[in-house]
Formats: C-alpha cells, sequence, structure tokens
C-alpha cells in the first residue's frame, strides 16, 4: 500500500464504526472518500474518476457551445437533451456521494455527521456543484427561461477546478497576491482615467461625437492602454497623438503588471511546492536524520531532476552506484536475483552508494513514467568536504544502522536495500492484516 494511502487509512477510522452499520457498508464510504478527495496520482480508480469526470465537463462545454449553430442544434436536439439530462445525474450523483463520504475527512471527524455534511456543502467546491445542478430541477417548479438554464451550464466549466491542480494552484496564487492585484488594479483605473482626461482636453472639440466628454473618451483609452487599438477612434490633431503615443508607451508597462505578478507567483507557489516535497523526502532518509535545516537546504540544492520513461534502466545489477535516487512521480521495480519489489512515490533507493561507492546488486527499472531527484556521489563527497561536522553525523548513523541490521539480519537478505525494502513491506503487510 502506498505510503500517502496508509497514512490517510491511519487517519480516518470512522466515527460511525460499531454503532450498527455494517462493516461492508463503511468499507465502500472509505474507498469512495479515497477515489473522490484523498486520491493521488498511485491511486489507479482516482485517476480513472479524475480523467472520466474532465471527460465529461469538457463533453459538457462542447456540447453547450455547438447548440449555439442552428443547423446542429436542429439536427441533434433530441441528442443534446439526453446528453444534458445523462450528465445532470452523474453530476448529481457525484454531489451526493461527496456529501455521504465527507465525514472520512479527519478535520470533520469531531462534528456529528450532519454537522458534517452541512459544514461541507457550504465549501466552495460543494457550493459550485450545487449551482451547477440545482438550476436544472428547479425548472421542473418554476417556469425559467431556457437562456438563464445556459447561462448556468457554462458554471461546468468551473468544475474543471476541482480535477486540475494546476488551476488550484492558480485560484490560491490569485487569493495570495489579492492585495497586490487591488493595488495594479487601482492604478490600471488611474491611468485609464488620466488618459481619458488628456485626450478629452486635447480631441474633444475637434471630435466631439469621440472625445466629447471623459467617459466617452474612455473607450479610446482602454484600447490604447491595452495596445489593442482596434482604429475606430484615433486623434487628428499633433497634440493628440504624442498624447497618444505616450499612453501606448504607459500602457505597455502598467496593463502587464498583473501578468507579471500572477507568474511570478505561479513560479514561486511551484517551487515551493517542489521545495516542501523534496525537504520532506530527504528528511525521512536514515542516513541524513540529525543533520540540521542549514545542511538539509544545502543537500537540497544538489538534487538534480531526472525523467525515466516507462521501462528505463534507472541502475544496472553489478555497477557502481553513482547517487542516490528519490522518486518524486511514478514507481520502479527492484529486481534483485531472486525476488522483485516496487517502489512508489516518496521512496528512495542507493543510500549506501553515498558513503560505500556499493556496486548494485539489483537492477531498478522504471514500471512507469517516472520523475526522479538525484544526489551524486561526486557532489555529495564534497558537500561532505565542506562540512566535518556534517560528515561526522552521517558516518555515526551510518554505523548505527549497521549494527542494527546485523543483529536482525539472521535468515533475511543481507543486502542493505533489499533488507530496507524487506521490513517496509512486512510493515505494510501487517497494517493491511490488522485492518
Amino acid at each position: 500500500m502506498p505510503e500517502h494511502l496508509r497514512k490517510i487509512r491511519s487517519i480516518s477510522a470512522d466515527p460511525l464504526e460499531g454503532k450498527g452499520r455494517e462493516p461492508w457498508l463503511l468499507r465502500v464510504r472509505h474507498r469512495l472518500y479515497i477515489i473522490l478527495e484523498a486520491g493521488k496520482t498511485s491511486d489507479l480508480p482516482s485517476l480513472i474518476f479524475d480523467i472520466f469526470m474532465m471527460s465529461l465537463i469538457c463533453a459538457n462545454i462542447v456540447i453547450f457551445a455547438m447548440e449555439t449553430v442552428e443547423e446542429f442544434s436542429a439536427e441533434n436536439r433530441n441528442w443534446i437533451g439526453y446528453f444534458n439530462t445523462i450528465s445532470i445525474l452523474i453530476f448529481t450523483i457525484e454531489y451526493v456521494v461527496r456529501l455521504w463520504v465527507c465525514i472520512e475527512f479527519p478535520l470533520l471527524r469531531p462534528a456529528s455527521p450532519l454537522q458534517a455534511r452541512f459544514i461541507w456543502a457550504k465549501t466552495p467546491y460543494m457550493l459550485l456543484d450545487l449551482l451547477v445542478i440545482l438550476p436544472f430541477y428547479l425548472g421542473f417548479f418554476f417556469t425559467i427561461d431556457l437562456r438563464v438554464l445556459r447561462i448556468f451550464r457554462l458554471l461546468r466549466f468551473l468544475k474543471l477546478i476541482r480535477f486540475s491542480p494546476a488551476l488550484t494552484t492558480l485560484g490560491r496564487v490569485i487569493v495570495n497576491e489579492a492585495r497586490a492585484l487591488l493595488g495594479a488594479m487601482v492604478i490600471m483605473l488611474g491611468l485609464l482615467l488620466c488618459a481619458a482626461t488628456l485626450i478629452h482636453w486635447v480631441e474633444g472639440d475637434v471630435q466631439a461625437e469621440a472625445f466629447g466628454s471623459i467617459p466617452l473618451s474612455m473607450w479610446w483609452a482602454l484600447s490604447t492602454l491595452t495596445t489593442v487599438g482596434y482604429g475606430d477612434v484615433v486623434p487628428i490633431t499633433v497634440a493628440g497623438r504624442i498624447v497618444g503615443g505616450v499612453v501606448m508607451v504607459l500602457g505597455l508597462g502598467m496593463f502587464a503588471l498583473p501578468v507579471a505578478i500572477l507568474s511570478s507567483s505561479f513560479a514561486q507557489e511551484i517551487h515551493r511546492r517542489e521545495f516542501v516535497v523534496s525537504w520532506g523526502m530527504l528528511a525521512r532518509v536514515p542516513l541524513f536524520q540529525g543533520l540540521t535545516p542549514l545542511a538539509l537546504g544545502e543537500l537540497l540544492d544538489l538534487l538534480q531532476s531526472q525523467i525515466a520513461q516507462r521501462g528505463t534502466v534507472i541502475g544496472h545489477e553489478g555497477e557502481r552506484a553513482d547517487g542516490m535516487y528519490f522518486i518524486v512521480l511514478g514507481r520502479a521495480d527492484v529486481m534483485f536475483p531472486d525476488f522483485t519489489m516496487e517502489l512508489h512515490e516518496g521512496e528512495f533507493f542507493g543510500e549506501g552508494a553515498l558513503l560505500n561507492h556499493e556496486v548494485r546488486t539489483a537492477s531498478i527499472v522504471a514500471k512507469t513514467r517516472c520523475h526522479l531527484l538525484r544526489l551524486p556521489v561526486r557532489d555529495f563527497e564534497h558537500f561532505i568536504a565542506r562540512n566535518p561536522a556534517v560528515h561526522e553525523t552521517i558516518l555515526r548513523v551510518a554505523e548505527e544502522r549497521r549494527l542494527l541490521r546485523e543483529e536482525q539480519s539472521s535468515g533475511r537478505p543481507t543486502d542493505a536495500l533489499a533488507q530496507e525494502l524487506v521490513d517496509e513491506k512486512s510493515r505494510e503487510t501487517k497494517e493491511e492484516q490488522g485492518e
């Protein structure tokens, strides 16, 4: 079982267990919670569900647009109606199931089931899901203009936010940079007002129909500041053209300000997330336990990103190990002569290469497309040469672990990597049996 599922399973004990509910129903609810709310890339049913829902949402948007084509709408009116009804039923089932399984969410555990579902129903994602399906059912009780219903159908596009990590990140960036974006909007509005006022003073008497007032002049100012320049209204005096040139130059910088804010913040958010993931993986390595945050931060700078396609041999049996690897995304098989074990996201291999220059006793093959972080042996040696205290700490931890393995190695693999994997898999088996 992947580590993230073990963590979820360990903290998601059902508060209603033992109160007359059938165990199979509890298992079903927990599994649905994993698929709908807590699934990761390594959880295949969750991935299939996300792809299906994203495809359904995109199909709804395509149908929404094609309905405006009279020929298509007339020829496929019945088919479109059936498709919309089936879509609403699927979205409704999704909404109801999400409400049912939300009590598995750890933060809602102290509340009663009714309170937990009420709290969950008020979250932004659930309110959006409700807005998508509610107009369809209200149409059975109230007379609603079909054009209004079509507008609400466009909200289905926003459901993609739930299934897209990139859109979720972008939403978080907008919220985090709300004050900076508001400041940029104030500057842009001020610049728009100044440009409209100047062109009104200069061109108002010459072209009263276009620049006779500041509100009329704002159309020209907006199209010029955004560098769109429709050309439907242009200054004809020398002074007006000078004002127009200045406004164009100012628009290039000021109206690009929100884009710069969003792009830089988006990049920082991605780097911050990668930093947290990388830090967490480094901190889990027994060899690095006891290192200071400063030393771990310096090690982070040594990590090299690497992509291994499915079937790629990351390390060959018998070759001298060139570094330690961390699996950020994907799965890899460690193929020993007698058995094969699978590594998941967040796991690592090649720890012994950093100190002992060990020869690999197994081949490591990418089972899926893998995103890896590699800590080269040469860079690590330079690092410990610059930090003698860190070197001593690592050597002490390595020696303690070697002695511990020798005490526990009776009848078990003597290879360090094999020993670590066997210990990990045995812990997983015990946890699953205990469930």
